[in-house]
């Protein structure tokens, strides 16, 4: 029997597997959740001139000051400051010429048009954003690879940017199988359960910008999973979940090698998850994920969507890991590695109640997955595990 793969060895085979993508332009924001595709350089300089960080005074000299004015966010003062005067300004409006500190209002006496300073007196150049702190013109402000969240969404913007370069999104078909599935939650048979995989998996690859055609679900029959693939033709990815171990029910393998696909490897040395299958059919790469819903989980997090990451132009396309402190006792592991679900709350680190791969329960509790490498001995409260957050 053929030596099981591990982990790395079979993310890194997963990852040959990547095609450089085509890259396109969208408005900002419409690439939330994507990757950016190239460098990109700002517009515009940040603040653009010299701003107060504070309500107050903008001064000129030692005090006290005779008030001349008001500088507004978007209604600057338009004339000189001279020593000995100042104008009375808001939170981001901009520094007026001549003035070059902020009392802050707090610390302000105002009588007849006199400003005097109570306590505090600030030195040059106190409560003032200096023109292009933030970012100038030119600078670099994201490098190609990185996600565009909420942050950087607006760093784009705030950099002058309304379009941006992003990678074509990968169009992906999820499909289900298995005689046990029912399509509509509501309505299941004795011996049936909720098609929940395809929904899951689905979700997770949605968050990454991919465009999702759900499959299914097919029943195990090889005429049905021969009509399913064919509407998969031209996809640039296929992720099956269920049928893919070696059962005389299990007949995803077959039927994607009657389709045309080649099998580039099957079996991975974890747990849950070994029966993974990775294959490839011209241009569309294939997952064959396990039918049990926390195995389709993981495998999906470790191996379908580092993939799909790295297509979609993720600089660090794995997931995201940090160390944590067990707050209980782990058993010793055997000759695979495993994934915990676990629950962090930011200081230690709890297994779930169960650890069967078939109950969602408590995978929707969990936040994490702690890494268990194989043959790894029994470990004490208190240890350092990694974990791989979720």
């Amino acid at each position: 029997m053929a030596a099981l793969l591990s982990l790395e060895d079979a993310q890194s085979r997963v990852l040959d597997l990547v095609d450089p993508r085509p890259v396109i332009t969208l408005p900002v924001d419409r690439c939330i959740g994507r990757y950016l595709a190239e460098d990109l350089r700002a517009n515009r300089t940040q603040p653009p001139a010299d701003l107060s960080a504070m309500d107050g005074y903008a001064l000129n000299g030692d005090g006290p000051w005779q008030l001349v004015g008001e500088s507004r966010a978007g209604h600057p003062f338009a004339e000189p400051v001279g020593a000995g005067e100042c104008v009375r300004i808001s939170t981001g409006a901009s520094m007026p010429e001549g003035a070059d500190r902020v009392l802050i209002q707090e610390n302000a006496e105002v009588e007849g048009g006199l400003v005097k300073c109570t306590h505090d007196h600030p030195d040059r150049g106190k409560h003032v954003r200096r023109r292009g702190f933030d970012f100038a013109k030119g600078d670099l402000v994201l490098k190609a690879g990185v996600r565009i969240g909420p942050a950087q969404l607006a760093l784009a913007i705030g950099s002058g940017h309304a379009k941006l370069p992003v990678m074509q999104p990968l169009r992906v078909g999820v499909l289900d199988s298995g005689d046990e599935l029912s399509a509509n939650p509501e309505d299941c048979g004795p011996d049936q359960i909720p098609a929940s995989n395809g929904a899951m998996i689905s979700a997770m690859l949605a968050e990454l910008g991919c465009e999702i055609v759900r499959i299914g679900p097919v029943g195990d029959d090889p005429d049905a999973l021969a009509e399913a693939l064919a509407t998969a033709d031209g996809l640039d990815m296929l992720v099956t979940s269920g049928g893919a171990s070696v059962g005389d029910h299990d007949l995803m393998r077959p039927a994607l090698e009657n389709w045309g696909a080649h099998i580039d490897f099957w079996k991975v040395a974890i747990k849950p998850g070994k029966p993974l299958m990775v294959a490839r059919r011209e241009k569309t790469v294939i997952f064959g994920l396990p039918g049990n819903p926390v195995s389709s989980f993981v495998t999906c997090l470790l191996f379908v969507m580092p993939y799909a990451r790295a297509a979609m132009g993720a600089a660090a396309p794995m997931p995201f890991r940090a160390v944590a402190k067990l707050g209980c006792d782990l058993a010793p592991t055997g000759s695979r590695r495993e994934f915990l679900r676990g629950y962090w709350d930011g200081t230690t680190v709890v297994t779930s109640d169960s650890q069967d791969s078939s109950a969602l329960a408590t995978l929707a509790a969990s936040n994490c997955l702690i890494d268990r490498p194989a043959e790894s001995t029994a470990l004490a409260t208190g240890s350092r595990v990694e974990c791989i957050l979720l």
